[in-house]
């Protein structure tokens, strides 16, 4: 493996790893209606960085953004079907930094956090799925932060 496709291999991982990390904290807060805004705005992010990984796996360049329909039109020429199938994931890009501010936006509603999780959680397996084989060659591996809130 040259110098170049190990530093690829370890931007993939991490952004994983970030990805994993905002996908955690859904799972851990999705159970309290209080944390509905938390939870929507991290899995959106969740879903960006597992995108972000896949872009950069393909070797393709991306903008600083928070747009998820813009990452999928990227993936689109690479990963067709992918990008297709998690179009509903778009849903998300509202809750990124936006949400973040009061007035901005208005709050999450009941059901959200619930939709938002979803999402997430299809975005992370489809991009996991893709990326699997590529991740578990060299030394940089897949955490396995939990599939399902608890309870």
């Amino acid at each position: 493996m040259t110098p170049a496709e190990e530093e690829v291999r370890r931007l993939v991982g991490d952004w994983i790893r970030k990805a994993d990390l905002d996908f955690d904290t859904v799972v851990r807060l999705i159970a309290e209606e209080r944390f509905r805004d938390i939870v929507a705005f991290h899995a959106q992010q969740a879903a960006e960085k597992y995108l972000k990984a896949l872009l950069t796996r393909r070797q393709v360049e991306f903008p600083k953004t928070h747009v998820i329909r813009a990452l999928l039109a990227l993936i689109r020429p690479v990963e067709p079907a992918l990008a297709q199938s998690l179009d509903g994931a778009s849903w998300l890009s509202p809750f990124g930094a936006e949400i973040r501010y009061p007035g901005d936006r208005p709050e999450t509603t009941p059901g959200d956090a619930a939709r938002a999780y979803e999402l997430a959680h299809e975005v992370r397996g489809a991009v996991k799925g893709v990326l699997h084989p590529y991740l578990s060659v060299g030394s940089v591996g897949l955490s396995e932060a939990p599939a399902k809130p608890p309870g």
